[in-house]
């Protein structure tokens, strides 16, 4: 493992995407608890593709117009529903005192769907890993498994960070309705904006 594959890891995990608005709004409509359910979900979201990049699954979405674009829609069309959700005050938004165990479910498997349902995802890591891996590498499968550890641990430790300054605020935006308001606009908007760089990705 070396600095460089850190560093642009880091970069990667840091940059706003829609794990990170989920678990912003996770912890802002739910609280801190909720904020590291929707942190572990989205790091389990990873998973199928770390796994489709490393068995080469990935190259179909990269080879096949059509399984992409069927993949890219189903992603698109999620991510209009978080934002109806949004404005509706259910989803990722609907405001909740105490996060029981069928809330968390909910929390941890809708932030799983929303990576899952992103075949950049895949093409990203079938392009990221293999290059932190040497021509002659002796072993490369038990190091990219390696990688891809750490680049999960380092977006499960980020995505809590993102969500428990979230969670911090809440207080300050949930007894507020107009701020509140608006919040759940910018995140449908944010949504909608996110669905729709999604609908224009090529492969």
């Amino acid at each position: 493992m070396t600095l460089e594959f850190l560093i642009t890891s880091q970069i990667v995990v840091v940059s706003p995407g829609t794990g990170v608005l989920y678990t912003l709004a996770a912890g802002l409509s739910r609280g801190a608890r909720a904020s590291i359910v929707a942190a572990l979900g989205c790091t389990l979201g990873i998973v199928p593709h770390m796994a489709a990049a490393i068995l080469g699954v990935a190259a179909l979405l990269h080879t096949s117009a059509l399984a992409f674009q069927a993949f890219k829609w189903l992603g698109v069309a999620y991510l209009l529903y978080m934002a109806w959700s949004s404005l509706r005050e259910r989803g990722a938004l609907k405001i909740e005192k105490d996060i029981g165990g069928r809330s968390a479910l909910r929390v941890t498997v809708t932030g799983i769907l929303i990576n899952i349902l992103n075949p950049k995802l895949s093409i990203f890591f079938l392009a990221f890993l293999p290059q932190f891996v040497r021509a002659d590498e002796a072993h490369p499968l038990p190091l990219m498994l390696e990688l891809s550890a750490v680049f999960m641990l380092m977006t499960f430790v980020v995505f809590i960070g993102y969500g428990l300054f979230a969670a911090t605020i809440r207080e300050h935006v949930i007894s507020r309705p107009r701020v509140l308001a608006w919040m759940r606009r910018a995140f449908a908007a944010a949504f909608v904006a996110l669905g729709a760089k999604l609908a224009f990705a090529e492969r």
